[in-house]
């Protein structure tokens, strides 16, 4: 691939941008930012890394210069504001869908091909603001939701089975946060299902963490992830570029699948060079669908609430 560009050189924004140009995915990486130099900084600093780790991705900084960015065929958005004291969640998504309109817009009109994939908070409805801004088909905008709780879930589930979190398979569904849904019964080890070798307290234990995984780093840094959050955004990128079909959980609108409809929420799909291939639907008892309906309606309240503020009118 030609260009990739990440949107926001903030943390998550530049480990995304580092871990992509490790990986040789492209020829260039064009990170963006609004603070004078911070992109332009950034950008450097990784690529003054190309000769010590070999690779050869070329990577380049622009202060709100979407010029550069002409011709990516994959964009990550990771621009927006983290939550302050006092700041209500309605203040946050009309702050935040203001930012991720804008550089949407921005975006598309140099890269009108380009793939979108959603890193801003709060995850769920930011990706539908970019569906909206960027009039594009929903299989080519997306979030990364469950790619991340995924990873956590699975490597706290190698710690307590002291095992290799690359043999820990899972899957999440549903919001992004606490109305996350994780699904023991579709978790393996090697094949395994972790029920044989977790008892159900343990397991649980496990899920409350991984729900609060976010909320874990906040308290113990004073300021939200960006390694993992950054490796996971990057590995939905490989899988499009490399065109490799991989299944990740990610946030998608739902259009009658799992019994929901237009509703951004995380499922399971395959992700390719054409964006998201298949939404896959697992067969759910009725307390998961329960659970995901629940999360649904969740996420439902903060769409209505963008709504509200008309700002795609």
């Amino acid at each position: 691939m030609e260009r990739i560009t990440v949107i926001g050189a903030g943390n998550v924004g530049a480990t995304c941008a580092n871990v992509i140009a490790h990986k040789n995915l492209c020829k260039e990486v064009v990170l963006v930012d609004i603070k004078v130099g911070t992109a332009e900084g950034k950008a450097l600093d990784i690529w003054q890394a190309a000769p010590i780790n070999h690779f050869n991705t070329r990577v380049v900084g622009s202060t709100n210069d979407y010029l550069k960015t002409k011709g990516s065929g994959v964009i990550v958005i990771t621009s927006g504001l983290p939550r302050k004291p006092g700041m209500s969640r309605d203040d946050l998504i009309k702050t935040n869908a203001a930012i991720v309109k804008d550089v949407t817009e921005k975006a598309v009109k140099y890269s009108p091909d380009a793939i979108i994939i959603i890193v801003s908070n709060p995850l769920d409805v930011m990706t539908y603001a970019a569906y909206l801004a960027s009039n594009k088909p929903s299989r080519k905008v997306f979030g990364m939701a469950g790619t991340l709780d995924t990873a956590r879930y699975r490597a706290f589930l190698a710690e307590a089975l002291d095992v290799s979190p690359s043999d820990v398979h899972a899957l999440l569904m549903g919001g992004h946060g606490d109305t996350m849904v994780p699904l023991p019964r579709y978790t393996s080890i090697a094949g395994i299902p972790v029920t044989e070798l977790l008892g159900n307290e343990e397991l649980d234990k496990i899920v409350e963490r991984t729900k609060k995984g976010g909320g874990e780093l906040v308290n113990l840094m004073g300021t939200s992830a960006w390694y993992a959050p950054g490796a996971a955004a990057a590995q939905m990128v490989e899988a499009i570029v490399d065109d490799q079909k991989k299944i990740f959980p990610v946030c998608t609108l739902l259009q009658g699948e799992y019994g929901l409809k237009d509703v951004y929420l995380g499922v399971p799909v395959k992700l390719g060079r054409a964006g998201i291939e298949e939404i896959i639907e697992v067969d759910l008892n009725k307390d998961e669908k329960k659970l995901l309906h629940e999360s649904a309606d969740s996420v439902k309240s903060t769409m209505k609430v963008l709504d509200d503020m008309k700002l795609f009118e």
